[in-house]
């Protein structure tokens, strides 16, 4: 039967069938996973990590420019390169139903839009350091309640290499200075870039990491594009200089189209909880990636907490 609708960018929209594990992804179903070996998935979850763990630095360079607006360009842009790359490649996507509205809504919303507020206003009150550290607890996160999600039950193994996994990671990124203010918004950064892999986990399996990634895109451009009218202004995006322009495109291809699909790609075929053990990568990658930028080699500490990463990846990925 021809499930074909309309269409986006000559993406084919497929209706998804009025089933009920459909209209609300029933939570404590395991999600079918594909079979065969794991490291594609390990590798391309470690390729997305990369990506951002360079966005550190590139994302520096637009500290002075109209935040929301360029977030909508860069999402927007994003969406745009998926839409394109399912078009390519053949890929059909499915127009969300009833609850699944929650879920993208929830991950655009938390782990979008919410993440990159919180990770600006925190940096008015706490060194990157301490936001960086916030990030570094998610595995743990995700270990604990990524297999709940997925119908499993937590694995010891797994959250003791979380455990190892963020402590690496911690000590990759360092301590900083913070106030009460500065705690708080940390927090916020911790729980949003949770949800930005928890919320997605009852989609994956309708939508794929396509699908997730299309919704999710254009809902946080849609997003940032209100707001950002209506505290910047229309005419924001004339103010964008060349270097942001630069950022923008980084931010929109490499850490956005790519490292999405790639990230969700590890998640559906890993779980949440193994995946989130690759998260320490993001770390390693933007303290090897900082060592041609500042010409200074990290110190004794940096270089621990990336043994403590690999042995706590070689413990819970085994």
């Amino acid at each position: 039967m021809d499930h074909s609708g309309p269409t986006i960018e000559g993406v084919s929209i497929v209706e998804a069938p009025s089933t009920p594990a459909l209209v609300a992804p029933a939570i404590g179903a395991r999600p079918a996973r594909p079979t065969g070996p794991a490291w594609p998935a390990g590798l391309a979850g470690a390729a997305g990590m990369v990506f951002v763990g360079g966005s550190v630095a590139v994302s520096g360079t637009l500290t002075g420019a109209p935040l929301f607006t360029a977030q909508a360009v860069r999402y927007a842009a994003a969406c745009l390169l998926l839409l394109g790359f399912c078009r390519a490649t053949g890929r059909p996507l499915r127009r969300p139903r009833g609850t699944e509205w929650l879920w993208l809504l929830g991950v655009a919303g938390s782990g979008l839009l919410l993440f990159n507020v919180a990770l600006v206003r925190g940096a008015h009150h706490a060194e990157p350091a301490v936001l960086g550290v916030a990030v570094a607890c998610v595995p743990i996160v995700l270990a604990a309640v990524g297999p709940l999600l997925e119908g499993t039950r937590p694995r010891a193994r797994v959250l003791i290499a979380a455990a190892v996994v963020t402590a690496g990671a911690a000590l990759v990124e360092g301590t900083g200075r913070t106030d009460a203010q500065g705690l708080a918004w940390a927090f916020v950064v911790f729980a949003c870039e949770a949800g930005f892999t928890l919320l997605a986990v009852p989609l994956l399996r309708t939508h794929g990491p396509e699908g997730v990634s299309v919704h999710t895109t254009w809902l946080a451009a849609a997003l940032f594009a209100v707001i950002g009218v209506t505290t910047e202004g229309p005419t924001a995006v004339t103010r964008l200089d060349g270097a942001d322009w630069a950022a923008i495109a980084y931010l929109a291809v490499a850490v956005t189209a790519v490292a999405f699909v790639l990230w969700y790609s590890c998640v559906r075929r890993l779980g949440a909880s193994r995946a989130g053990l690759i998260t320490g990568v993001a770390p390693v990658a933007a303290a090897v990636i900082g060592i041609p930028v500042s010409g200074a080699l990290p110190a004794l500490p940096v270089w621990g907490g990336i043994a403590l990463i690999a042995a706590g990846l070689a413990a819970g990925m085994g």
